[in-house]
């Protein structure tokens, strides 16, 4: 019989992280789930009704916490298949010249340390581990293509995640590790709820957006993570169909 494949997914307590681990799941693999609240990944265990789902706490944003935790996966999994850069924040959607140091450090140190720290941690392993190779997701987001008002912190993040994934990909290529960007646009989660009562708009009016089920960008995980190391989904965007992205705004 098979090995599991083994994947990390960050952020998992909830939402997109946690549909994804449970898709992930569903498909066969062992999963660590990771995030800041023990409880939360627990739950996300708990629905998956299987036993191949492992929380492990940890803050993306430290250093030193990232590495604990992918020596833990190293030492209990043996490999690391695949790495669901998922974890992230924003900040309040204020004028430019209103965002705090606090604020603007914060999502720095979530949204692009983080995807760099655990990027690098898997990585490595991914790189001597016999057989060689992996997979690395990160999770870019619509704003790694276009800003919502308000949103510099997160907007810049997301565009430098891109470049990430690029150099993560290009760089990977002789260790037979792919790496690729999934851009989420309103799916349904507790970070887009208030997207049902309206949101600011380009051209400064408010208005009710409409979400997906946040299974869908699951199953689109689960594909991507399925391809053989010789094919990859350099870039993928799933959003809501009527989401006002594409066109004026």
């Amino acid at each position: 019989m098979a090995q599991a494949k083994i994947a990390v997914v960050t952020g998992a307590g909830s939402g997109i992280g946690r549909a994804a681990a449970h898709s992930l799941l569903a498909e066969g693999w062992t999963v660590v789930v990771v995030g800041r609240r023990l409880d939360a990944l627990q739950e996300t265990a708990a629905l998956s009704g299987v036993d191949r789902c492992h929380p492990m706490s940890a803050d993306v944003g430290d250093r030193a916490a990232v590495d604990s935790l992918f020596d833990s996966v190293k030492t209990r999994f043996g490999r690391l298949d695949l790495l669901f850069n998922n974890a992230g924040r924003g900040s309040p959607a204020v004028d430019f010249d209103e965002i705090t140091p606090d604020d603007w450090a914060g999502v720095v140190a979530a949204n692009l340390n983080g995807t760099f720290y655990c990027a690098q941690a898997a990585y490595r392993i991914m790189k001597h581990q016999d057989p060689k190779g992996g997979r690395i997701i990160n999770n870019g987001s619509i704003s790694a293509h276009a800003p919502r008002p308000g949103s510099a912190p997160y907007t810049a993040t997301k565009h430098a995640v891109t470049g990430l994934t690029k150099s993560i990909s290009l760089d990977g290529r002789k260790h037979d590790i792919a790496c690729s960007q999934i851009d989420i646009g309103n799916a349904a989660t507790p970070m887009t709820e208030r997207m049902t009562k309206g949101v600011p708009q380009a051209n400064g009016t408010m208005m009710v957006e409409p979400r997906m089920d946040v299974a869908h960008v699951g199953r689109a995980i689960a594909q991507m993570a399925s391809l053989p190391l010789d094919a990859n989904i350099q870039f993928m965007t799933i959003m809501a169909t009527k989401m006002p992205f594409v066109g004026r705004g």
